[in-house]
């Protein structure tokens, strides 16, 4: 496998998901929008449950949601840069993925501020820094557990 190929295998995935995250921040997936799918498809499980049950499971999927899409980021992350041949990057892997994390989360919600139908939450940027975290905190963990079976990574 070329260089190039090797690279573009690393990060494409990396940069695609950034733009999934930074779509998934417009007005598409503002919560009147995705009411219209979830609403729905709870009705259809369970028939019976009530506006206000709807509004809580509403607010509580897309709050996971936002620990999915970043826990997803955060995989995505460590997959490129604990890989990297770059010995100061992939020396250096979990806190790169981090700040990548961090940054982009709080820019996230920063953008949402200017979309009308969205509003800005440093909460939610806390639930996406958390579900950052806890994949990368799983892929450190398991590498340092191949490291200490295998003796490399």
């Amino acid at each position: 496998m070329s260089n190039v190929s090797r690279f573009v295998s690393r990060y494409l995935p990396l940069i695609a998901w950034l733009v999934f995250i930074s779509f998934a921040s417009s007005d598409n997936f503002n919560a009147g929008n995705t009411s219209r799918i979830i609403g729905p498809l709870i009705l259809w499980l369970f028939p019976n449950t009530s506006p206000e049950t709807l509004e809580v499971v509403h607010y509580i999927t897309r709050k996971i949601a936002h620990f999915t899409e970043y826990a997803i980021l955060g995989f995505l992350a460590a997959r490129a840069f604990r890989t990297s041949p770059h010995p100061a990057i992939k020396q250096r892997w979990f806190l790169i993925c981090v700040a990548l994390v961090v940054v982009y989360a709080l820019l996230d919600e920063y953008h949402q501020s200017f979309v009308p139908s969205r509003t800005a939450s440093i909460f939610d940027s806390l639930i996406d820094m958390s579900g950052g975290l806890v994949a990368l905190i799983i892929v450190w963990k398991r590498t340092a557990a191949y490291t200490h079976e295998h003796g490399s990574v």
